[in-house]
């Protein structure tokens, strides 16, 4: 008892340590994120001189087990630099808004002919007029002097429709005779036809919101700014959560690193280019030759060359724009791969982190490549580890006994754990987290082993937008990877538990039970986003506004550019499907009565009906349609999870196993 007490003390202290520290102090202040990173910095470096020394060194050279035991720790050795660089950038943390505020009254005093010219960039490829059409009016949109403001649709799809659709609006159409380096090489054709101060640049599914320019220009009168990025936000939900029946509960995928390293590696002043939702200073992308075409991943190359001639880039973390979120599996692995590929490539290059001119080192080591090259060969490991251990008794580490491991890797766990929830308490839950890691290491890995051979060996390829799931779709690659491991590590605990075919005996055994019970229920998680749900691209936005339906008063409760649900009293009757719809601002709707229903949380318990919500569907065409499109996605409205229902999330997953799911 007192041994087992003894190797719980680092953990109790751990814990006492957030408990008393930390969670009573704010997260945004970079003291308090110092103190609790450089504490979990200590419990990491006592956990790797325990390992090296107790563990690595003390191991026999009996054969392939030493080597495995080597391999193990250096892969670690490699989780633990990657996590150290993870709490040096987090140990700051920097809010740009109230900054915001202060420059935007100084900038916006001068005389309105005194403000500086701006020119939208939409590079374009193959995208739909359903998905163009939203960037193209919200660009227009903005609030900026309108013979200060251009925008130039940059068409590599050479479309005649798309030329009429922007003549019709207002738009300058661009193309060029080929599609040399892809999207960089079609904004360089955009910077000899323009000759704007500044260049706004969004994709083609991205929409500004009203306020863009008048948030992030005044951060220029800083001579040394040469990009202000801001996070990209979307109105559709992601694979991830829609695969996992989260749409409503879990934040999309990239708000971890928008919401909350972002504006950590802000603090440090190594922000960097996302390409989308940013904007740049003409003479600073002049001052580097144009937009880099090196890469595939040109925005983060465009942050250091420009660092290389004196320009940072800022970061200003306000949703000030709408995008899509990739729409599929297809769409999800094809831009994280070219992510990865091309921040691979910046090693081999001549202005990247390692052999770039006028990078300071920590600068140098802060844009390596580090999360890309780690995070998913530490994944495959941690999945291997318990299999090599069950099926050939090959142990990772020299094991002496279980306190001593508990007293020594534990802490390090819930160190981790407890920071994670400090940092990001609406991002972040173990198990989720690790399976949505899990999912994408079986088809990331390979393609970091491929950049590192051969970097420049995939051509850019574009995401696909615009391309609703009408069908279940399935990902058998991925999942077969997953119901392998699943097998062999459920046979390997099988094969142990009768004495007769057992192959492994001693106190590791317990750990590797519960390593592999654990790696299972992520497994099986990472599982369930391998099946695709069916589901329209344009989504709804949930409001509550009041509304007129013929007469009748309702509330507005989601509204897209073609339906709208309206709440009204049960007591209400309409002589025709055929309604009209007054909103606001438009001109009445006609509307077709398509479907009525109920809602749980609106049935008494006497079984009382309280509301009906009817569905209406319209078709909206030309300045209409375009005054919709600004009321929706310039800055009203926006499908963020603001918090995590950890209990709703659990229950969702569970039915989700099951086939079903439950939302709202």
């Amino acid at each position: 008892m007192v041994q087992s007490l003894l190797a719980l003390a680092p953990t109790l202290i751990v814990i006492a340590f957030f408990l008393l520290g930390p969670f009573n102090w704010s997260r945004h202040r970079s003291w308090s994120r110092a103190v609790t990173c450089a504490f979990v910095a200590a419990i990491a470096l006592r956990y790797m001189l325990w390992r090296f020394t107790e563990t690595v060194l003390p191991y026999p050279n009996d054969g392939p087990n030493f080597y495995w035991v080597w391999f193990v720790f250096i892969v670690e050795f490699l989780a633990f630099s990657e996590v150290v660089l993870f709490l040096i950038l987090m140990s700051r943390y920097v809010d740009r808004s109230a900054e915001g505020n202060r420059l935007e009254r100084q900038f916006f005093e001068r005389d309105e002919r005194e403000l500086p010219t701006v020119d939208v960039f939409i590079p374009t490829y193959n995208e739909p007029l359903d998905v163009l059409e939203r960037t193209i009016v919200g660009a227009l949109a903005l609030d900026h002097p309108k013979d200060k403001l251009n925008v130039y649709v940059l068409d590599d799809g050479r479309r005649d429709w798309l030329r009429t659709f922007c003549e019709g609006r207002g738009a300058i159409h661009v193309t060029r005779s080929d599609n040399a380096h892809a999207k960089a090489g079609n904004m360089n054709n955009g910077l000899r036809v323009s000759s704007g101060d500044f260049i706004a640049v969004f994709d083609a599914d991205f929409v500004p919101y009203r306020s863009f320019l008048r948030r992030t220009l005044p951060f220029f009168m800083d001579d040394t700014i040469g990009i202000v990025q801001t996070p990209q936000h979307f109105f559709n939900v992601d694979p991830i959560q829609s695969n996992l029946g989260l749409e409503n509960l879990w934040p999309d995928e990239q708000r971890l690193f928008f919401d909350e390293i972002a504006p950590s590696r802000d603090g440090w002043d190594v922000s960097f280019c996302c390409g989308s939702c940013s904007i740049a200073r003409r003479k600073a992308v002049d001052a580097i030759g144009g937009f880099p075409t090196e890469s595939i991943t040109e925005d983060l190359l465009t942050t250091l060359s420009m660092l290389n001639r004196g320009f940072k880039t800022r970061y200003l973390n306000e949703r000030l724009s709408m995008g899509l979120a990739a729409e599929n599996l297809t769409g999800y692995f094809v831009q994280r791969e070219r992510w990865c590929q091309g921040g691979i490539q910046t090693l081999y290059l001549h202005n990247g982190p390692l052999r770039g001119p006028g990078l300071s080192l920590f600068q140098r080591v802060m844009f390596l490549p580090m999360s890309w090259l780690v995070q998913y060969l530490v994944r495959f490991i941690v999945l291997l580890i318990p299999i090599v251990y069950l099926w050939f008794g090959a142990l990772p580490l020299y094991f002496t006994d279980v306190a001593d491991y508990v007293s020594n890797q534990v802490p390090l766990l819930a160190a981790y754990f407890l920071l994670m929830f400090w940092l990001t308490p609406t991002r972040y839950l173990p198990l989720v987290s690790t399976a949505v890691g899990t999912f994408s290491t079986f088809r990331m890995l390979p393609t970091v082993l491929s950049s590192l051979v051969r970097p420049f060996g995939k051509p850019f390829k574009v995401t696909p937008k615009g391309s609703s799931n009408e069908a279940n779709v399935f990902d058998a690659y991925t999942f077969t990877w997953i119901a392998g491991f699943i097998v062999v590590t459920a046979l390997g605990l099988l094969i142990n538990i009768v004495p007769e075919t057992a192959r492994v005996e001693g106190s590791f055994s317990a750990i590797a039970a519960l390593w592999s019970g654990i790696n299972i229920v992520v497994l099986i998680i990472a599982s369930l986003i391998c099946f695709e749900k069916p589901r329209r691209l344009l989504q709804a936005f949930k409001l509550d506004e009041p509304v007129d339906l013929d007469g009748v008063e309702g509330r507005l409760v989601s509204l897209s550019l073609d339906k709208a649900v309206v709440a009204v009293s049960t007591e209400t009757r309409f002589k025709s499907t055929k309604v009209r719809l007054n909103i606001e601002g438009f001109a009445p709707l006609e509307a077709d009565l398509k479907q009525v229903t109920q809602r749980r949380g609106d049935i008494t318990r006497t079984g009382d009906k309280q509301r009906y919500y009817l569905h209406l569907h319209y078709d909206l065409r030309g300045f209409e349609r375009d005054k919709m499109i600004i009321k929706l996605y310039t800055g009203r409205y926006s499908r963020d999870v603001p918090d995590i229902d950890k209990i709703a999330v659990s229950v969702n997953l569970l039915l989700r196993a099951f086939g079903r799911t439950r939302t709202a």
